[in-house]
C-alpha cells in the first residue's frame, strides 16, 4: 500500500511547480470520479497522542454516508466498533473485539448516535474529510492553478503510477493552499489523500480500494449517546 514519493531531484524537474492543463483536469475530475463510482472502499489513519485510530470501512458518495469498523492502534480501545456517519451525525455500536471489516448488515440493535463534532475531534474531522471527497460535478480546472494548487511529485500506490498534488486554498481561508495531498491516476481516480488536522502533530490519511467495497446501508435507529 506504501509508495515511495518522488520529489525534486535538484535537475527542475521536480515539485512543487504550476499544474500543466492534464494535471489540473484531472485533479478537478478526481472527486467526481468517487461519485461516479457511487462508492469507495476507504482506510482512514486519524492521528493521535495514544496511539491514534484506524477506520476501515465505505463510502456513500451519493448518499453522503460512510459505515465500517474503527480500531484504536495504540494500548486505547475504548473507540473499538463499528461506525456510521453522515456530514451531522455518528452512530457508533462498541465491541470488545472489533472484526477486521464491518458485516454487510449492520446489527439490529446496541447503536448509540451523537452529533458529527465540527471542532475538537480529529476523528470526526477525519470522517467529515473522507465524506467530502466526492462531487456530483466537477471542479473548475482552470481556477485550480490561480487558488495554489500545485504539482509535488510522482509515487506508486499498489502498481498505480500518480501524481501527487497539493490542493487549492479553502474557500475564505487564505494560506491554506497545500493542506491536503492528493494521490492522482492518470485518469482522474483518486488513491490517497492526505490532509493536515488542526493542532495534530500528524496528517490525517485516507487510501482508497485496499480492501472491497460494501454497499452502506442505514443502521437502525440509535440511542442518543449519554
Amino acid at each position: 500500500m506504501a509508495g515511495f514519493l518522488v520529489l525534486s531531484d535538484g535537475s527542475g524537474s521536480g515539485g512543487p511547480r504550476a499544474l500543466t492543463s492534464d494535471e489540473a483536469n484531472r485533479l478537478a475530475i478526481t472527486r467526481f470520479r468517487n461519485y461516479e463510482a457511487h462508492g469507495r472502499a476507504v482506510t482512514i489513519t486519524v492521528p493521535g497522542t495514544a496511539g491514534g485510530l484506524t477506520v476501515t470501512g465505505s463510502v456513500d458518495y451519493r448518499g453522503k454516508l460512510g459505515y465500517g469498523v474503527v480500531r484504536g492502534t495504540g494500548r486505547d480501545t475504548s473507540s473499538d466498533g463499528l461506525i456510521e456517519w453522515t456530514a451531522t451525525s455518528v452512530s457508533v455500536h462498541p465491541m470488545a473485539n472489533a472484526p477486521a471489516h464491518a458485516p454487510a448488515a449492520p446489527p439490529r440493535s446496541g447503536w448509540y448516535g451523537r452529533p458529527l463534532l465540527s471542532s475538537g475531534s480529529a476523528l470526526d474531522s477525519s470522517l467529515a474529510i473522507a465524506l467530502s471527497l466526492g462531487s456530483d460535478r466537477p471542479d473548475n480546472a482552470e481556477l485550480l492553478p490561480q487558488n495554489g494548487a500545485a504539482w509535488w511529485g510522482r509515487d506508486q500506490i499498489a502498481g498505480h503510477r500518480v501524481d501527487v498534488m497539493t490542493g487549492p486554498a479553502a474557500r475564505d481561508r487564505s494560506g491554506t493552499a497545500g493542506n491536503v495531498r492528493y494521490w492522482v491516476g492518470s485518469d482522474g481516480t483518486m488513491y490517497r489523500v492526505r490532509v493536515s488536522v488542526g493542532s495534530q502533530p500528524q496528517p490525517v490519511v485516507i487510501d482508497f480500494d485496499t480492501h472491497r467495497y460494501v454497499p452502506v446501508k442505514p443502521v437502525p435507529a440509535a440511542t442518543p449517546a449519554r
